[in-house]
């Protein structure tokens, strides 16, 4: 993806990964599709000049999309910096 997920460095979030592929797979769906409900959400607060839920709607996005990037990662975050946690 070309950034450094920072849910990784979150226990939880490495524990996401520890999770079998079959339970890991679902998630992930459900997370893109939330990602696309919320950015959808965020457009309709833009536009009725609601700026506060726009930053919201923007931000549950952000987590859905880090959150199934991890869930798509294999290794852990301290293998892809070459060992350095």
């Amino acid at each position: 993806m070309g950034y450094i997920n920072p849910l990784l460095e979150l226990p939880a979030g490495r524990s996401l990964r520890a999770l079998p592929p079959e339970l890991r797979a679902p998630l992930v769906t459900l997370l893109r599709e939330m990602r696309k409900q919320a950015n959808a959400e965020a457009e309709k607060a833009w536009d009725r000049r609601k700026a506060p839920m726009a930053a919201y709607w923007r931000a549950v996005a952000t987590y859905a999309r880090h959150t199934a990037h991890a869930l798509e990662q294999k290794g852990c975050a301290s293998q892809r910096e070459g060992g350095v946690a």
